[in-house]
């Protein structure tokens, strides 16, 4: 099943209405060719064995393994676990890169990766992500091969915990997220990549900017993914990602507009259920983060 997002529908039309001045991000520097069909991009810390795992799933890809690349960023300092890794997987084209600055900005270490990548195509990929169809990126590559103007694909999500228990079987499938999402490198080099200060949820942020320019994009059932649900503990992370939207680079009513968007879930605080609990955790947590940049507080980084 694909559904097709036209960029004509009302939330589309008014983010184009109310972002006639669409911030750019940080992206400087790019490969200017295309040496591979895709770009498989990672960014880390640690959780050397959950990276294993897929890159288990990417070495089971029937594709060519000349025809695609994986790039590892490791965030704070590198390790020398994560900078052996490619040494496991001989038949992977990996390239490892740890950045000795701006550690635990998820933007600026997305750019990082972006900036090295060489595929026509950028599937983002997280560490935790799981990928069992050995055709995902054949498949994936179709689309954009059938289609010149299609610019971002979105597999679907499934939850990894609902296998061994139901209650975490919820989430929204079809998520701008960096977890599991494939660009043409052309438009992200358009937009200039991500905003290099977002500590978290810097895909998000991309996604605002990809919509109010119009891109076309699809989601579809043909390939999936898994990936943990989230669960939300802590506030810390949430607090960090209200915090980046807080000092984003989007003027005045506009970031307010985004703020409020953000909390919309903290209602549920007062009235929980067990599919949003975690979502008004989050909202708790972003407005905090979004009124301590308000107030010139900075918040800590999470790991």
């Amino acid at each position: 099943m694909i559904m097709v997002c036209e960029t004509f529908d009302l939330r589309k039309r008014l983010l184009r209405f109310l972002l006639k001045d669409i911030p750019e991000g940080d992206l400087k520097e790019y490969v200017p060719y295309n040496k591979y069909k895709i770009s498989c991009t990672f960014v880390f810390s640690k959780r050397i064995n959950l990276l294993k795992q897929i890159l288990l799933c990417l070495e089971s890809q029937e594709f060519k393994k000349d025809e695609f690349e994986i790039i590892l960023v490791e965030d704070r300092g590198g390790s020398p676990e994560g900078k052996s890794i490619s040494y496991e997987f001989p038949n992977l084209n990996i390239s490892y890169y740890s950045p000795k600055r701006r550690i635990g900005l998820m933007g600026y270490m997305r750019n990082y990766a972006l900036s090295k990548a060489q595929g026509e195509v950028v599937l983002f990929l997280d560490d935790d992500t799981v990928i069992w169809d050995k055709l995902f990126l054949k498949k994936l590559y179709s689309f954009f091969q059938d289609d010149i103007d299609l610019m971002a694909v979105i597999p679907k999500g499934n939850p990894l915990f609902c296998l061994i228990k139901e209650c975490y079987s919820y989430h929204d499938p079809f998520f701008f997220t960096n977890r599991c999402m494939a660009y043409r490198r052309s438009c992200l080099i358009e937009m200039k990549g991500f905003d290099s200060n977002f500590i978290g949820q810097e895909d998000v942020e991309l996604a605002i900017r990809f919509i109010a320019k119009g891109y076309k994009f699809i989601k579809t059932e043909e390939i999936q993914y898994y990936h943990p649900p989230l669960i939300v503990n802590k506030l810390d992370k949430a607090v960090a990602v209200g915090y980046s939207f807080g000092r984003s680079k989007y003027k005045g009513w506009i970031k307010i507009f985004l703020g409020i968007n953000g909390a919309r879930w903290l209602p549920r605080i007062i009235v929980p259920t067990r599919k949003n609990v975690y979502m008004a955790k989050f909202s708790l947590g972003f407005i905090l983060g979004f009124i301590k940049e308000l107030l010139g507080t900075k918040p800590p980084f999470y790991v």
